[in-house]
C-alpha cells in the first residue's frame, strides 16, 4: 500500500477498510476492524478542549468528521489541559536535545574547511576554505542532530579533471576518488581515509567529512562518482533536495524539520536499516497528509505514532528523488522496528492521555533513546 490519503480517509466506509485491510496480513489481524484498531485511529478533536477518552480502537471516521469542525480552533489564553500535560514540554525539550552543539557546530565547519582549502591548492591554486563546495546532506537540509554524524561535503572539480580522466580506459571514477584521496593525504598523512562507491571518507574522529567529487552540468545538476560495474558518473541534483523539504516543511506548520531529527534519533537508537534519506522523504510526503501538520509540540505524540503507522504502509514501494525523479526501493527489512516502535508510541499515548508521566517517557525512550526526556 503505498500511503493512505486523507481524502480517501473522508471516503466511505468501504472504501477506507478496503485500502487498510492489507495490513491484517502482516500483524495476523482477522479483519478491518482490527486492522483499523492497530493503525490507531486518528483520535478526537476534542483534544483540544482536554476531553474524551482516547482509545487505539477509536472509530477513524468520527474521529476526522470531528476533526474538519474545529482545525482552526484556538485555546483561551489562560487554557490549562486537565490531560496530555508533559507532552510539548517533553517533546521541545527532546528537540532543543537534539541540536548540535555550538561547539560540534563549529567543529563541522572547521573540518569542512581543512579539507576544501587542501583540495583548492590541489585543483584551483588557491587556499580557499570555501569555493567551490557546499555542504550536501544534512548539514545543507538542516536536519543534523547529536551526536554527530558524518559531514557531507561535494567539492566542484574543473572540467579539465573530467576531460583528463576521459582519456582513461576503465575504472575512470575509481581513479579519480584516488585522486582526490591521495591530494587530501598529503596534507593529511596521519588520517584515516578511503575512497570508495561515489565518496573520499576522511576519518577525523569527532566526524567523518565524506568528500563527493562532483562536475557542474549546464543543468545546474552535478555528475558524481559511482564506482560500481566499472564506474559511471551519476546525476545528482542536491539542491532540489534542500528545496524540497525545505518548501514542505514551511507550507506545513514549521513541522518536518523537527519530526525528521526526531526520526533520526529513532533511525539510530533502533538500527533502523533505513538510510537517512529514506525517511525525510517519507516524512514529507507523511507530513502533508496528516491533519495535525499545523499543530505544536503538543501534537507530537500524535505526529510520532501516525507517522509510523504511515511508513509502515509504505514497505515494498518507492520514493522519488527530488530533482532527478530517481527511483529508490524502499523493501521491508525495517517493518519489525517499524511495527515494534508504532506499539511503544500507541502505549506512550494511552499514558500521557493519562498523564502518567513517567511510564510515557520510559516507552518514549525505548523508541528515542534517552534525548527524549523520562520526565518533565
Amino acid at each position: 500500500m503505498g500511503g493512505i490519503l486523507l481524502s480517501s480517509l473522508l471516503a466511505p466506509e468501504s472504501t477506507l477498510l478496503g485500502a487498510l485491510s492489507p495490513a491484517s496480513q502482516d500483524l495476523g489481524l482477522q479483519d478491518a476492524s482490527q486492522t483499523l484498531g492497530w493503525l490507531a485511529s486518528l483520535p478526537p478533536a476534542s483534544r483540544d478542549l482536554g476531553l474524551g477518552t482516547f482509545s487505539p480502537s477509536t472509530n477513524t471516521l468520527s474521529s476526522l468528521a470531528a476533526m474538519n469542525g474545529l482545525l482552526n480552533y484556538t485555546p483561551p489564553v489562560n487554557y490549562i489541559p486537565s490531560r496530555w500535560i508533559a507532552v510539548q514540554q517533553r517533546f521541545e525539550e527532546f528537540h532543543r536535545n537534539l541540536a548540535l552543539t555550538p561547539s560540534q557546530h563549529s567543529d563541522g565547519h572547521t573540518k569542512r574547511h581543512g579539507v576544501v582549502s587542501c583540495l583548492n591548492r590541489a585543483y584551483y591554486g588557491t587556499n580557499s576554505e570555501i569555493d567551490n563546495s557546499f555542504f550536501v546532506g544534512s548539514w545543507a537540509k538542516n536536519t543534523a542532530i547529536r551526536p554527530p554524524r558524518d559531514v557531507d561535503v561535494y567539492f566542484v572539480l574543473p572540467p579539465a579533471v573530467y576531460n583528463r580522466f576521459q582519456g582513461y580506459a576503465w575504472a575512470r571514477q575509481s581513479a579519480l576518488l584516488q585522486e582526490v584521496k591521495n591530494n587530501l593525504a598529503a596534507t593529511f598523512p596521519n588520517t584515516e581515509m578511503r575512497g570508495d562507491g561515489q565518496v573520499v571518507m576522511v576519518n577525523f574522529g569527532s566526524y567523518n567529512v565524506e568528500v563527493v567529487p562532483a562536475f557542474l552540468l549546464t543543468t545546474g545538476h552535478y555528475w558524481i562518482c559511482n564506482t560500481a560495474n566499472g564506474g559511471t558518473y551519476k546525476e545528482t541534483a542536491p539542491w532540489a533536495e534542500v528545496n524540497h523539504l525545505s518548501s514542505v516543511d514551511t507550507a506545513n506548520g514549521g513541522n518536518l524539520l523537527p519530526l525528521i531529527r526526531m526520526l533520526k534519533a529513532w533511525q539510530a537508537t533502533c538500527s533502523v536499516p533505513l538510510k537517512s534519506f529514506q525517511i525525510e522523504l517519507i516524512a514529507a510526503d507523511f507530513i502533508q497528509q496528516s491533519p495535525w501538520r499545523f499543530r505544536n509540540f503538543f501534537w507530537f505524540d500524535w505526529i510520532v505514532r501516525d507517522f509510523l503507522v504511515y511508513l509502515y504502509s509504505r514497505a515494498n514501494s518507492f520514493v522519488f528523488v527530488p530533482g532527478t525523479s530517481e527511483a529508490i526501493w524502499l523493501g521491508d527489512d525495517w517493518k519489525s522496528r517499524t511495527q515494534t516502535a508504532y506499539s511503544r508510541a500507541v502505549k506512550a499515548c494511552e499514558y500521557e492521555d493519562l498523564n502518567m508521566v513517567e511510564l510515557a517517557g520510559e516507552e518514549w525512550q525505548k523508541i528515542f533513546g534517552i534525548n527524549i526526556p523520562r520526565t518533565v
